[in-house]
């Protein structure tokens, strides 16, 4: 994980075979420049970074859903809870299950647990639509190599 950069995801660890769950883990860093003001002497992951982390999962399983040939873009976060406070050198364990897509939307059910107990959850509509002209495409595709991604299940030649 490199919150400073915003990724979040170190391995996505197995995705269900109907494409509907995926389960990812991210390992907080014992140091980054995001823990130098949240918060001086007291550093704790900032709860919009959880989410963010439950994003990138559910971002992952909607790759694979589209075979990368479309991009989720973050456009709603409802009935986020966020239960405790995740600390540097902790491991988290991402989950993603999707509820309903259609029209263009997918909305899922996301969560993050810490050896087992529940840290936060929410439920993200995310907008699905072509690949932005660019250079955005193979810089996802290169990370989806370093996250363990199974390229070759899901990803068209």
């Amino acid at each position: 994980m490199r919150p400073e950069i915003f990724k979040m995801i170190d391995r996505v660890v197995a995705i269900d075979p109907s494409l509907q769950k995926i389960h990812c883990q991210g390992m907080v860093p014992e140091e980054s420049s995001i823990f130098e003001g949240h918060f001086p002497g007291y550093p704790i992951m900032p709860g919009v970074l959880l989410i963010e982390a439950m994003a990138q999962t559910t971002g992952w399983l909607v790759l694979a859903r589209n075979r990368f040939e479309k991009m989720p873009f973050l456009a709603t976060v409802k009935e986020a809870k966020l239960r405790t406070f995740v600390l540097p050198g902790q491991n988290l364990d991402l989950y993603s299950e999707i509820l309903h897509e259609g029209s263009g939307f997918v909305v899922a059910k996301t969560n993050a647990t810490l050896e087992g107990k529940p840290i936060c959850s929410a439920e993200l509509t995310f907008r699905v639509l072509p690949w932005p002209e660019g250079k955005m495409k193979p810089v996802v595709m290169k990370v989806a190599e370093y996250v363990s991604f199974p390229l070759a299940d899901f990803a068209d030649a």
